[in-house]
């Protein structure tokens, strides 16, 4: 059931990821959330989202078109604004919403290149100096709120000290895929390590995606731990495994399938031998959401006095896009050793 009193927000973008994602995790916390419009860029898409979300909250507004999104804009009762559009786009997106005063909620990646990370980050701060009070620009980070990480952090303390990270993810982004024929994915694809220099080898075998589709990289942490981040785009047989030794233990993270649901299986290995697993669902799209709606309700009475989840913050999404340009650059230069751009 819909709460009259609970912030109102608008979805930019009526695409894939809005209609299986955003609409059904919304519904579902629909009681601290009020969904006021939909926009696109043409009449029928925002048509086709605005007919999934009616079932959930029936008062949700169509909007599309220069009209629709000014509509938007000057609407003081949308409190935020979730932009999920094509990665080129968002970053102009997020900061037209911005300066009307909106708090946004931006899909990943923050942007396409460190370059635009830093034009975006000045044109934030160029917004801000005209708003008394600081509107909140969060990047959708779903990872860095799926339950399996969150309990992973607190167990990294119980394998002593670090000795090595492995991060393999080997994907399943082909033609069978339903984001594949996603214009922006065929540009770039996002993924990231907080790491301080990178040096990495690329290749191009499937020639049905963009170059390059494989990486292998070794990585530096600030804390001296060393790496390896391994990337396939496109596999036969999907697989995703994150692993952090340690002089006491290792803690393995797996992406899989457990009584039915997707999620995360973790397992802490000891030095005797002896490993204790716990299977996470997947509920990061759902839990960064209640983060924002909470955010946005927080600053709309304390302001810049609310300080907001730092896991969304867009420096911390900024840091991702880093990390993947280094590899990318690495590659480019046979391997050579990059620094990551800090933000």
């Amino acid at each position: 059931m819909a709460n009259p009193v609970a912030p109102q927000i608008a979805i930019l973008g009526a695409g894939i990821f809005v209609k299986t994602q955003y609409i059904p995790r919304l519904s579902e916390i629909s009681n601290l959330v009020s969904l006021k419009a939909i926009w696109s860029r043409t009449e029928e898409s925002a048509r086709g989202a605005v007919e999934i979300a009616q079932k959930f909250f029936p008062g949700v507004e169509c909007k599309w078109g220069d009209k629709g999104l000014d509509e938007i804009s000057q609407d003081s009762s949308i409190l935020g604004v979730a932009v999920v559009l094509a990665g080129q786009a968002q970053v102009d997106f997020s900061l037209r919403m911005l300066k009307a005063g909106k708090h946004v909620l931006q899909e990943k990646p923050a942007a396409a290149s460190t370059s635009q990370l830093e034009a975006a980050i000045a044109g934030y701060n160029s917004v801000c100096a005209d708003i008394p009070s600081k509107p909140i620009w969060a990047v959708a980070e779903n990872y860095r709120f799926e339950p399996a990480f969150v309990e992973c952090k607190k167990l990294v303390s119980d394998i002593g000290d670090m000795m090595n990270v492995q991060v393999i993810i080997e994907g399943s982004m082909n033609s069978s895929n339903p984001y594949f024929s996603s214009s922006w994915r065929r540009d770039f694809t996002l993924v990231g390590s907080e790491v301080v220099s990178v040096s990495a080898l690329t290749s191009y075998v499937d020639k049905t995606l963009p170059p390059p589709d494989n990486i292998t990289s070794l990585f530096q942490l600030a804390n001296g731990c060393s790496g390896v981040f391994v990337m396939i785009v496109s596999s036969s047989s999907p697989k995703i495994i994150w692993r952090v030794v340690g002089l006491k233990g290792t803690l393995q993270v797996e992406r899989g399938k457990h009584d039915g649901q997707h999620g995360y299986l973790v397992t802490l290995y000891s030095t005797d031998g002896q490993s204790k697993s716990t299977f996470y669902k997947f509920s990061g799209v759902t839990d960064e959401f209640k983060s924002f709606i909470y955010d946005i309700s927080q600053a709309s009475i304390k302001g810049n006095d609310h300080k907001t989840e730092p896991r969304m913050s867009f420096e911390e999404g900024a840091r991702d896009v880093a990390v993947l340009e280094a590899m990318l650059e690495s590659g480019a230069k046979q391997g050579a050793a990059v620094q990551v751009k800090k933000f």
